[in-house]
């Protein structure tokens, strides 16, 4: 078992290698570093909301929570 710190910290460079990324994607494809990061934002900002919203939706579901029948 991890720390909460170190889950952060992981959780806080996975976020920035995936804004890096897309930035340089975008930079490959517009040529423009300006709009890779424009990208980049909106693409980071996205995905909190639809993960956010993920969660809260898989929160409703009981199926694999435990003290089911062992055909559930």
């Amino acid at each position: 078992m991890e720390t909460a710190r170190r889950t952060l910290v992981k959780a806080v460079l996975w976020q920035a290698t995936g804004i890096v990324s897309t930035v340089l994607i975008g930079l490959l494809l517009t040529g423009s570093a300006a709009i890779g990061g424009k990208i980049a934002a909106l693409n980071a900002a996205l995905g909190f909301v639809l993960y956010a919203l993920y969660e809260r939706i898989w929160a409703r579901v009981r199926w694999g929570r435990g003290g089911e029948t062992a055909d559930g």
